[in-house]
């Protein structure tokens, strides 16, 4: 037999040899058990189960620790370390980490993972057999996955990113003890920043396809993101003594510089404002109406008679 990095074998302990530890066999090839990777007590003769690994002078060794992955598995895989030259590391469980290289990573610096976050990954070897981790896709991700049920729609989830691109970005929704979640996607006019492998953060599911997979937001439904807005427009036209240089003529740049939000979001909290009577706009500017400044808030779940703003 030939033994991979990987693997669990259940192997026979041929001998001890101090002051290094034992060397276990499958009755042909040998490899060493060393004294900190055995897990209580063993004896020659012994048959134990050891998982194989290369150690740091790239020979294979073997230890008695219980990995969190193994090889061809996915799992989810926290960032324990980054290297400025070779990639991010990974906690596997055995007391040493897994190499997850920068080539599996996004171009972008801001788009990788930092420490602590998770990473689904694939177990897998270089081209001389060592272990390092890939970044799992699809392909991997959706047979571990569920199909969502309906009633996930405008539900918040936890979720974490698989694939950050331009277009949108891909994570798994947690699914709590069914598989590893639910596969969905945010697209770009849906995130409120760019996210990053590994990154776990809440989503609203926003659309559930008929594939299983969702859609999801990291932004509240229109109704309620308008009177949050409204609130915090309104706060800051009191906090700027009633006026504002920001209208419906102001560019989508200035308006999510100062507020964080896009135009049709601001269009959208100022056209409520204005039905309720509470700012009006003269050309570029937007101005508080007195009663407003007086400390009047917006109503929220007021019945309004028009939609689309």
């Amino acid at each position: 037999m030939n033994f991979e990095a990987g693997i669990t074998y259940e192997l026979k302990v041929a001998k001890e040899v101090a002051p290094h530890g034992y060397f276990v066999t499958d009755g042909n090839e040998e490899v060493l058990l060393h004294y900190s990777e055995v897990v209580g007590s063993i004896k020659p003769g012994d048959m134990v189960k050891v998982f194989m690994f290369y150690d740091t002078q790239d020979r294979l060794a073997s230890t008695m620790k219980k990995p969190l992955i193994e090889l061809g598995e996915i799992a989810l895989l926290e960032v324990v370390d980054i290297h400025p030259r070779f990639g991010s590391f990974l906690e596997m469980g055995l007391g040493r980490n897994l190499l997850l290289p920068f080539r599996e990573q996004p171009d972008l610096r801001e788009l990788r993972p930092q420490v602590g976050d998770k990473v689904y990954v694939v177990l897998a070897h270089d081209r001389q057999g060592r272990l390092l981790a890939r970044v799992a896709g699809e392909p991997e991700l959706k047979p571990k996955c569920f199909d969502a049920p309906t009633s996930w729609k405008n539900t918040w989830v936890r979720a974490t990113v698989y694939k950050p691109l331009q277009m949108g970005t891909f994570v798994v929704c947690d699914g709590g003890v069914v598989g590893f979640g639910v596969i969905g996607m945010i697209h770009s006019t849906e995130r409120t920043r760019n996210l990053r492998l590994g990154e776990q953060l809440d989503v609203r599911i926003s659309f559930v396809r008929e594939d299983g997979n969702v859609n999801c937001s990291m932004k509240v439904v229109k109704e309620i993101g308008r009177d949050e807005d409204s609130e915090m427009i309104l706060a800051f036209l009191r906090d700027q003594n009633g006026s504002m240089p920001y209208s419906d003529a102001s560019s989508a740049e200035s308006i999510n510089e100062r507020f964080q939000i896009s135009k049709s979001a601001f269009k959208r909290a100022i056209g409520k404002l204005m039905r309720e009577g509470l700012v009006y706009q003269d050309g570029s500017t937007t101005h508080l109406k007195p009663q407003a400044e007086e400390g009047e808030g917006v109503s929220v779940g007021k019945p309004e008679g028009e939609s689309g703003i």
